[in-house]
């Protein structure tokens, strides 16, 4: 369901009325929760958001965002718990198992086809069509995908485990994971010994169709994907095997050199911070909000294949580490607003910061989107052009040109220069200049000129053809074919507006121009700047959009367009309404 991006509709925060009824209808479907272990998932007063938004086949859902992470999602009036909650309750669903390489495919938007289970010793769990399951990888218990089956445990077993499983509805990895924090699942111990290699035991009906089953259906109905090659590495690699790959669970190996884990998420934690400041934090930036150094600063400077979680180190709270920072004399943290800290100084002679020695980017990460599968955006090729219009006709026909042709300025050049030779209008005398003819008066001179300009430079000539002619353009996306149109290409506009509530909100306009989708630029700007995005049609223009982001986000907007997207400053207008260094946004 979100193997594609999805569409932000509203973000607002939940009402107390609604955060009971959340609370009961939780209680009312996850009976298994104890009543702490709900008012943990659903606090009392920390803050939480309902997140409205279409999915990419249009489906309505609604989201519940703790601290930045999805927890839960309603469709079609049914609650179902996202894998950063089955990471903290992974026994809060029945459970199946796949092997890692699966989970690429389910990523794609695939449905889990019964060939790709592993049955344990114990035997399948047991469930009904329709029951709500948790899918986990070989060697790790961590969920990474919730699914509905599609049969019941009886029928699977029956089928001789072939057919299709589960409908799934939601991965890690997917585009509702990547809006949270994109932490990897945790590792968790199997309850049971996963089965044994069928090399070395021949194992039962079930194991052996598990291992050796055809998995050409693993892709959503319709698909003829051959992913015989997955099945082949299943079968090939033993259970034990395959909890040593650094891939299983979605977590990378990495080396320990004798230093617990949570030494070495310290050491990665405070090395995405020093990063984050020396690179990507500036004075003007400050005050800072601590949020955002997390979410749009620290979490790009990590090293690639690794994932920071603050929840993983000693400190367990970003505020409690940013305070052992500010007690070395790195930062300087402040309580700006209630229940809100920000960074109001940086001593960036720090040792700490100067020693630094700041790592080679890797090709991958120069991705707009961190972690994401897709292209990296480049922007695209804009070129100048002209446009024949009647009243230049009778100077561009005699080479072939007509009303309406397009032209680029060398092909301007090319042609005036010779016509002017063809008719043997350069002065005899000074060769920089042309005598005007009465087709070149008609075309390039004011009426007031017509009878007083008699020659003119070549530079003059050539710059008066080029004002009177029409303008036009030509845009060029990376592998497509360009586009040529006529007129002037709009720019990236981006003005301030002053709301009934007194509130300032900065507005986006003409993204879709330059292959920008305003959503997706919405949902980034609304983690980055955490402050409610929305988008809707732009006034007097058909077929176009506008973004809407609360407070002065210019400064955030013209990160991303020009450092990050790589767009030319003279395509983008409003830059200067960024707010100036020190005064409220």
């Amino acid at each position: 369901m979100f193997a594609k991006a999805f569409r932000v509709k509203s973000n607002t925060a939940i009402k107390g009325s609604d955060r009971r009824k959340l609370r009961a209808d939780v209680t009312a479907v996850f009976p298994t929760l104890g009543t702490d272990q709900v008012s943990q998932l659903i606090p009392g007063k920390e803050e939480l958001n309902i997140v409205k938004l279409y999915a990419h086949r249009g489906d309505a859902v609604t989201v519940y965002v703790s601290g930045g992470n999805p927890i839960l999602f309603e469709l079609e009036k049914n609650l179902y718990p996202t894998v950063y909650t089955l990471w903290s309750y992974p026994d809060l669903l029945p459970a199946f198992t796949t092997w890692p390489p699966v989970l690429e495919k389910l990523v794609g938007g695939a449905d889990l086809m019964l060939p790709g289970l592993v049955v344990p010793p114990a035997g399948l769990p047991q469930v009904q069509k329709g029951d709500l399951c948790a899918i986990a990888l070989v060697g790790n218990r961590a969920p990474v995908a919730i699914g509905v089956a599609a049969m019941s445990t009886a029928e699977m077993l029956t089928s001789g485990l072939k057919g299709r499983g589960f409908s799934v509805l939601h991965t890690y990895q997917d585009h509702l994971w990547r809006s949270g924090d994109k932490s990897s699942p945790p590792s968790i111990a199997p309850l049971a010994p996963d089965p044994p290699d069928p090399g070395e035991e021949k194992g039962s009906v079930q194991a052996d169709a598990t291992l050796r089953g055809d998995l050409r259906h693993l892709t959503l109905e319709g698909e003829e994907e051959e992913v015989g090659e997955v099945q082949h590495r299943c079968a090939e690699k033993s259970p034990s095997e395959a909890t040593e790959d650094p891939s299983v669970g979605g977590l990378t190996a990495e080396p320990t050199d004798g230093k617990t884990l949570q030494e070495q998420m310290d050491e990665l934690l405070e090395r995405c911070f020093v990063h984050a400041l020396k690179c990507r934090v500036k004075k003007a930036d400050l005050p800072l909000l601590t949020s955002t150094l997390l979410g749009s600063h620290m979490f790009s400077c990590c090293p690639e294949g690794r994932q920071l979680d603050v929840k993983k180190s000693s400190y367990k709270k970003l505020s409690k580490f940013l305070q052992h920072m500010q007690q070395e004399q790195v930062i300087q943290v402040k309580e700006l607003s209630q229940g809100v800290e920000s960074i109001v100084a940086v001593d960036w002679k720090h040792p700490r910061i100067t020693s630094f020695v700041i790592p080679e980017p890797s090709p991958t990460s120069q991705a707009v989107q961190e972690g994401s599968r897709e292209q990296p955006y480049h922007p695209p090729d804009i070129k100048s052009l002209y446009c024949v219009p009647a009243s230049m006709t009778l100077l561009f026909q005699e080479s072939g040109h007509k009303k309406g042709s397009i032209l680029d300025g060398g092909e301007v050049r090319t042609i005036v220069i010779s016509y002017a030779k063809k008719h043997d209008l350069v002065d005899a005398d000074n060769n920089n200049l042309v005598k005007l003819d009465p087709i070149l008066c008609d075309c390039i001179l004011e009426k007031n000129e017509q009878h007083t300009v008699m020659k003119l430079p070549w530079d003059s000539l050539l710059s008066r053809c080029l004002e009177k002619l029409q303008p036009a353009y030509q845009v060029t996306f990376p592998g497509q074919e360009p586009v040529v149109k006529k007129g002037k290409i709009c720019p990236v506009d981006i003005t301030l507006a002053q709301r009934a509530s007194n509130k300032k909100v900065t507005v986006v306009r003409n993204l879709e121009a330059y292959g920008l989708d305003p959503y997706s630029v919405a949902a980034l700007l609304q983690q980055r700047c955490q402050a409610s995005t929305t988008v809707t049609p732009a006034p007097g223009a058909k077929d176009s959009l506008q973004v809407q982001i609360q407070g002065n986000q210019v400064h955030h907007l013209g990160r991303l367009l020009l450092e990050e997207c790589q767009l030319p400053r003279k395509h983008i207008q409003g830059l200067e309404k960024a707010p100036k260094p020190g005064k409220k946004k």
